[in-house]
């Protein structure tokens, strides 16, 4: 086992908050792979990141980026930095690929798809392993949020792992949610049997200008309000027309995620967004901190997980209350 590498996360924060570009650059990608790799100083590093994001009035916009693979996410993640910086906005990506079953790490790459970015001090762009976690993001995503919210990114851009049906995870971490469709792949009808209709705030037919890119829009327009139970003043999730290589409905694009924003800003949805996603977050650290201490007492006693396990087999306890007996113990501990 390779020794645990000595990190100065009191260092790391001030190059973080600072004000020079490339010692920032350099420190909030530290950071991320701290999170990456559940370093020993995670713990030390987000509750110090916690004075520095609650100075932020408003915190970073996160729009994430999902839908069904070969429709062009890295692209129109791409057209929507150029369309942020225009406006003056500094942007954070977390691209999740699918893992490297060699490495573990990301494999993809969608930096090099996005590399006339890759000098601009206003944009940090970082590729994560999804690492088998299921619903096309990483098990790290949230925390590398928290890090790109305290470096004072305007926007943060999440673009999924692409891998069809079980990508509906994204839209407890975003603000906005986007689902991108692509006219002749039958899409329409994948989305909905993935269930992605169901949390998409923003909806975009990509690559329109290809054969069949209105029909895709009208289909999914007629999808959407099918057992709509929406009331008066609900947001109406719009379909947008877009072209991400040729840059044509980018404009409308950025259009419709401001018009989000400000609907979550106005009817207090933000907020409950966001709680949320700390919810989410607060509960899965807690069911990694079980799982830790019943992997720490696999073993012969009794109320343990093997000597229960053994019991159920031989027929003398059920699974629920052997289950009982286990998380019982675990409290006691």
């Amino acid at each position: 086992m390779s020794p645990v590498r000595q990190v100065d996360v009191d260092a790391l924060l001030e190059d973080v908050v600072g004000d020079h570009p490339g010692r920032r650059a350099r420190a909030v990608g530290r950071l991320i792979s701290l999170v990456d790799d559940e370093h020993p100083a995670l713990r030390e590093v987000m509750a110090a990141l916690v004075p520095v994001t609650a100075r932020r009035a408003q915190g970073a916009t996160v729009v994430g980026l999902t839908g069904p693979p070969g429709v062009g996410k890295s692209t129109t993640t791409a057209a929507l930095i150029a369309a942020f910086r225009e406006k003056g906005s500094t942007v954070g990506v977390l691209a999740v690929d699918p893992s490297s079953p060699f490495s573990g790490g990301a494999l993809l790459g969608d930096r090099i798809r996005m590399e006339d970015h890759a000098t601009d001090p206003g944009v940090f762009i970082r590729s994560m392993a999804s690492r088998g976690h299921l619903g096309g993001l990483s098990a790290a995503t949230p925390q590398a949020l928290r890090v790109l919210d305290a470096a004072g990114f305007d926007v943060v851009l999440i673009e999924t792992v692409g891998v069809g049906q079980s990508e509906v995870e994204v839209a407890g971490l975003a603000d906005t949610t986007t689902v991108l469709l692509a006219p002749g792949m039958g899409d329409g009808i994948q989305a909905a049997k993935a269930g992605i209709l169901e949390i998409g705030d923003v909806f975009v037919v990509n690559k329109a200008d290809r054969d069949g890119a209105q029909a895709t829009a009208r289909d999914l327009r007629h999808m959407i309000t099918l057992g709509e139970r929406r009331q008066a003043g609900d947001w109406r999730p719009p379909v947008v027309l877009a072209s991400a290589h040729s840059g044509k409905g980018v404009d409308e694009f950025v259009e419709a995620l401001a018009k989000h924003d400000g609907w979550l800003r106005s009817t207090g949805q933000l907020e409950v967004r966001r709680k949320r996603r700390a919810s989410a977050e607060i509960e899965a650290l807690a069911l990694n901190r079980l799982k830790a201490r019943l992997e720490a007492r696999r073993g012969p006693g009794e109320d343990d997980l093997e000597g229960l396990a053994g019991r159920v087999v031989a027929g003398g306890l059920d699974p629920y209350g052997a289950a009982d007996r286990l998380v019982d113990s675990l409290l006691e501990a």
